[in-house]
């Protein structure tokens, strides 16, 4: 069985092992899932331009018509090489269909599976998770570590040196979504461009706090149930361009931190010490997420945290409306803090 350890999954991409027939990427931070989906892509084939080598399926349509999948995989390539098939789980199972390509895995192709936040159980992940053609590779949040790793990554390619207080407040600002957080360091190394030294000062110009800021108003107003204010800040976050699934990804990750809280009020913690676990939580945040966390009780935040999953599966589903499912769930939220309020 391959059930890859996240700290472990950007070693097995630069490294995979000839075996693996299929991969599985899920998580739900949804930006650094489609990144490491396209790394293996791109190490897998020579072209993924080219629709001979790279052949994109809908997972949905392969769960209706299981036989499919494997007839793709075992296609013989019409000019030689090796070919990738790229399948985007939907809401429906794909656990017969890969079983079918696991029971006799192909010779000339790999099968990579991009999928959102799957729990244990899930038929998906069980299933990759125990076969040995098969390798799980978990994408969660990125921790201080996979940050700092980005930001020296990407900073060393442009010929940037990052002041370390400018680092550590990168560190603070980034890290629910990897997409958003590559695109915020363009941003910055743009600002700078001409200057070999990035300072706290430039940081804070373009970058300001990421996570803790951009979004804060409309994910807290959501939370304590202030539909005038989220409807405002979500205008606002459209209007800016801001991807619905990035602000859905924001939420299941501030949803996730308020559970860890809870749990630490719940077992004796005080309200002041639970909510250290929120990361580069801002001072004059602190009384909104005291609010927050007596108005929340553990099952309404597992529910909450169910409802955001299934809204960032949809917006993946259906793209064009994005922005409506982002909003639709949100206003739930806030529907149930209101009813907690009471």
């Amino acid at each position: 069985m391959v059930a890859i350890k996240a700290g472990d999954v950007d070693r097995a991409i630069r490294h995979p092992s000839p075996q693996t027939a299929v991969f599985l990427v899920y998580g739900p931070d949804s930006g650094l899932v489609g990144e490491r989906v396209r790394r293996l892509v791109a190490g897998t084939i020579d072209d993924p331009d080219d629709p001979f080598q790279l052949v994109r399926l809908d997972g949905d349509e392969i769960a209706s018509d299981p036989l499919r999948l494997a007839d793709e995989a075992n296609t013989v390539p019409l000019f030689g090489g090796r070919r990738a098939i790229w399948l985007r789980a939907g809401s429906r199972n794909l656990a017969p269909a890969l079983t079918l390509v696991l029971n006799t895995p192909p010779q000339d192709a790999v099968v990579i599976v991009e999928a959102g936040d799957l729990s244990r159980t899930a038929p998906l992940r069980q299933l990759c998770e125990k076969a040995a053609a098969a390798a799980a590779m978990p994408c969660y949040a990125d921790g201080v570590r996979d940050l700092g790793a980005l930001i020296d990554d990407m900073s060393r390619k442009v010929g940037l040196r990052v002041e370390p207080d400018a680092r550590e407040l990168l560190l603070a600002s980034l890290g629910a979504d990897r997409v958003a957080s590559r695109s915020e360091l363009d941003k910055l190394f743009t600002y700078v461009h001409g200057r070999d030294v990035v300072t706290m000062e430039d940081v804070a110009a373009v970058v300001g706090d990421v996570s803790a800021i951009a979004f804060d108003a409309a994910i807290d107003a959501a939370f304590l149930g202030d539909f005038t204010t989220l409807d405002r800040s979500f205008t606002r976050l459209q209007a800016e361009g801001t991807d619905a699934d990035v602000l859905l990804g924001f939420a299941l990750r501030h949803t996730l931190a308020l559970m860890a809280a809870r749990q630490a009020v719940d077992t004796g913690s005080s309200h002041a010490v639970a909510i250290g676990s929120f990361r580069g939580l801002h001072f004059k945040r602190k009384a909104a997420i005291e609010r927050q966390l007596r108005l929340w009780a553990t099952a309404g935040l597992n529910r909450a945290a169910v409802e955001l999953g299934q809204a960032i599966g949809m917006t993946r589903r259906q793209p064009q409306l994005a922005a409506q499912h982002a909003l639709k769930t949100l206003w739930a939220l806030a529907g149930m803090a209101r009813r907690a309020a009471r």
